[in-house]
């Protein structure tokens, strides 16, 4: 493979911008599009009701969201995002103060003269309380196309009240096909997650998970590592490099970034970076840290995983969904499970032994 060529040959002043965590800003030198930027923005230029993003953790799922509701602003759509991150317990405590404060953060985010506690008759149930909400205030004001992106979905999935958030959601998705003309066929849910939906919605075909465009992250490729690398300044210094990097973190985007950014601003170079890798106080600590604790809640997915490292398949499809859908392993089919990459080999290996 061809890695030469111009490289930014930045200065590390240069780089503060790119520091590795959380969203890729939107006019990032450093974000790589991937086939599924397309798809993305294809399915909402196309006024979809549903289009899903799943992808394992620090994949690149809010970047990618911030540039398909950018692209749709751009367009004249009415854009808004919510993170459901940011709901406290008090707010997630029941179905009603869920849809009350997300009728407060889209009048917030929407600048709507009207307010939820204006209008919210205690009487009516939450659903009832809330659709009628965006009818009046949102649909009734607007004209335009309405994109809403939300982010951090998985949250959603531990409360008591989860099926029905996603129950109304997909009721939204079948009233566009009862009723083209009606407020629905302006919305588009742009949705993003990493759990596998259907082990915690007892009713998928209730759900928003099994209607719409599904999109998949994926790991970057090897040109695309590549083409990264260039963007750093040829960190990676020729193609045994190139290849050895990625046998170790292979393509997870967040790892990539990570090793990149620090050979750039700390100047290392990758021997030094291999050695260090699977250290708990390393470049990666946060990252393996929070596996460490996940494999330590799950005592059975503990063992699953010590199975896998030692050549064994992953015992159940369910199994094989979890591990792979939390970015644990690759493979095609349970006998063909592995560990993602050399990186979390060696340090699943010594912290499980």
């Amino acid at each position: 493979m061809q890695i030469s060529g111009p490289s930014l040959s930045l200065p590390v002043a240069a780089l503060k911008f790119a520091s590795v965590g959380g969203a890729v800003p939107l006019n990032s030198t450093f974000y790589i599009a991937r086939p599924v930027d397309e798809l993305f923005h294809a399915a909402i230029a196309r006024g979809e009701s549903i289009v899903l993003v799943k992808g394992a953790r620090q994949m690149g799922k809010t970047s990618l969201l911030a540039r398909g509701l950018q692209r749709a602003r751009m367009a004249g759509a009415e854009v808004i995002l919510t993170d459901i991150q940011k709901f406290n317990s008090t707010e997630l405590k029941s179905m009603e103060t869920f849809l009350f404060a997300l009728a407060d953060l889209v009048a917030d985010q929407l600048n709507l003269p009207v307010l939820p506690e204006e209008t919210w008759n205690p009487r009516s149930s939450p659903h009832a309380n809330f659709e009628q909400y965006l009818k009046e205030n949102v649909f009734g004001q607007m004209s335009t196309r309405f994109v809403w992106g939300f982010d951090e979905v998985d949250r959603l999935f531990a409360v008591d009240f989860s099926n029905e958030v996603f129950a109304l959601f997909r009721s939204w998705h079948n009233e566009r096909a009862l009723n083209p003309q009606g407020p629905w066929s302006r919305l588009t849910l742009a949705i993003s997650y990493a759990t596998e939906a259907s082990l915690f919605i007892d009713t998928l075909n209730q759900s928003p998970f099994n209607v719409g465009t599904r999109l998949t992250l994926e790991d970057f490729t090897l040109e695309q590592v590549a083409e990264l690398n260039r963007r750093y300044g040829s960190a990676l210094q020729n193609e045994g490099e190139l290849e050895r990097f990625y046998r170790l973190v292979a393509g997870q985007p967040f790892l990539v970034r990570r090793g990149l950014h620090e050979m750039v601003t700390t100047d290392i170079r990758l021997d030094v970076l291999e050695k260090q890798a699977d250290r708990e106080d390393g470049i990666f600590g946060d990252h393996l840290r929070r596996i460490a604790l996940l494999l330590g809640a799950d005592p059975e997915f503990r063992e699953i995983v010590r199975g896998v490292l030692e050549g064994q398949m992953c015992p159940t499809l369910t199994s094989f969904a979890r591990l792979k859908t939390a970015g644990l392993i690759v493979g095609t089919s349970q006998s063909d499970a592995r560990p993602r990459c050399q990186l979390y080999a060696t340090f699943l290996a010594r912290h499980l032994r």
